[in-house]
């Protein structure tokens, strides 16, 4: 066992969404007895990762998590290094050579395969890219081919009650959010009168929770539609409905749904069905032929435990576009293994493993790239102190960087061309985004708190000092 030498201990966290910023604080936090010096990572020029570029802007507990992040990183004692990519602009010799410890908290961004024909026809799109899309991702297209009268949206979580809200929700509702002026202007042109959500399993399994549920009851002009058939329940449904607060809940506000029977005449239908497997995505037929024409579907039934098994009827949806949302999935880090069915980089409680299945000395991993894709935002926190406990058990044969001075890093970074940016920089951006909301309040209908800017050179320029008008 080596003894710390007298300097920080470097670390270099790469990711900046929740996961890394959750790290980096709970290291901060530790009881230690050494000092630790953290450069927080990030490929975009922007910190907070998911919480930016993953979750609808008009979700209402994203102010309360931003203020939580931004808490953490204006203390100053966490550098913050955006638009710097790693396995390109910076490597793992790299960071081996300034840091004697690396976490990945790389998260997972693309979406998970669904295994059925016609996937691949023009209008199947993933939820996860549409996301990106609404959300403003710098990396994505402006436009998106919002067509369809008719969507279907396949999956039952989380994001595919985002998505299918954000689908169906009236442009203008959505001024009061930061959402972007080309996604506005997207959303505003859509032609869509129906959104039909489909899920494999009954009410009683459904993976999204209350908040996001209750949610899809306060769009204006949007009615809600479900299916008397879908509403069954066998033993292990009864059981958990009974003896789960939160499902209880969630049975109890679908069953009052259905009951209430919300047929206002509105302009745009959300329909939530249940108990339905998707078995493949149709083709148009002439002018149609590579396009979706339709999506075909297969009845559930439960068996008993809570899972279902397949009843043999089938029924074709007429809609014109898919979004499968059934969850996301990781992406191969560069230099690091890779598990390629779990979508994490293999590791035994944030220690990553080598090819030989032993830890690699003073490597981590935190957040989605560890543990996969599933778990609220807060439980992030508690995979982080797992992952910061074998950090510290190990801190006594980790000082390894062979140029650790803090300098350097930025010297290499500058030495490559790489426009990186800064937390000041990130301030700065930040007040930007929020003039072009005082902007927009005054000449536009609504009260706008921020406009987002999308481009990632602009973000740059506006971080690093450069300001530029943004249409």
């Amino acid at each position: 066992m080596t003894s710390a030498p007298d300097r920080p201990l470097r670390l270099a966290i790469i990711g900046a969404g929740p996961a890394g910023v959750y790290t980096a604080d709970l290291l901060t936090k530790a009881e230690r007895d050494f000092e630790v010096s953290i450069d927080l990572f990030d490929r975009y020029p922007a910190p907070y990762g998911l919480i930016r570029y993953g979750v609808a802007p008009d979700h209402p507990r994203i102010k309360g998590i931003v203020k939580a992040l931004h808490k953490v990183m204006d203390r100053g004692d966490i550098r913050f290094l955006g638009g710097v990519d790693f396995g390109t602009d910076i490597t793992l010799e790299d960071l081996r050579e300034h840091y004697d410890a690396i976490v990945f908290s790389t998260g997972a961004i693309k979406d998970a395969d669904l295994h059925i024909p016609g996937t691949d026809l023009q209008g199947s799109f993933g939820g996860a890219d549409f996301v990106s899309w609404y959300d403003g991702h710098p990396d994505v297209p402006r436009e998106w081919p919002l067509t369809a009268r008719e969507v279907a949206v396949i999956g039952n979580g989380n994001v595919a009650l985002d998505v299918a809200r954000m689908l169906s929700k009236h442009a203008d509702d959505l001024l009061v959010t930061e959402i972007p002026e080309n996604v506005y202007q997207g959303l505003k042109s859509s032609p869509i009168t129906d959104v039909h959500v489909f899920g494999r399993r009954g009410p009683a399994q459904v993976k999204f929770t209350p908040l996001e549920l209750r949610e899809l009851a306060h769009s204006k002009d949007v009615d809600l539609v479900l299916y008397p058939e879908d509403f069954e329940f066998d033993a292990a449904s009864e059981e958990a409905a009974t003896s789960n607060n939160q499902i209880k809940t969630m049975v109890g506000t679908l069953t009052n749904w259905l009951v209430e029977e919300q047929d206002t005449g509105a302009s745009r239908r959300l329909h939530l069905h249940f108990l339905q497997q998707p078995v493949e995505i149709l083709e148009g037929e002439g002018e149609q032929a590579g396009s979706v024409a339709g999506l075909r579907m297969e009845r559930m039934e439960l068996d008993g435990t809570g899972n279902v098994k397949g009843t043999g009827e089938f029924t074709d949806y007429p809609v014109q576009a898919v979004y499968r949302a059934i969850g996301y999935h990781g992406s191969e880090v560069p230099g690091l293994g890779y598990d390629e069915r779990r979508g994490v980089i293999p590791n035994d409680a944030g220690r990553i493993l080598g090819a030989d299945g032993a830890p690699v000395p003073g490597l981590y991993a935190s957040g989605w790239i560890k543990r996969g894709p599933v778990g609220l935002i807060g439980h992030t926190k508690g995979d982080a102190l797992e992952t910061i406990g074998c950090l510290l058990e190990d801190q006594p044969g980790l000082w390894t960087a062979r140029n650790p001075d803090e300098q350097a890093v930025l010297d290499l970074l500058e030495s490559r061309g790489i426009d990186y940016t800064s937390w000041e920089g990130w301030l700065a951006l930040d007040e930007h985004e929020l003039a072009l909301g005082a902007e927009a309040s005054s000449t536009g209908p609504v009260a706008r708190e921020r406009v987002k800017v999308v481009e990632r050179e602009e973000m740059t320029r506006i971080s690093r000092g450069i300001l530029t008008h943004h249409a």
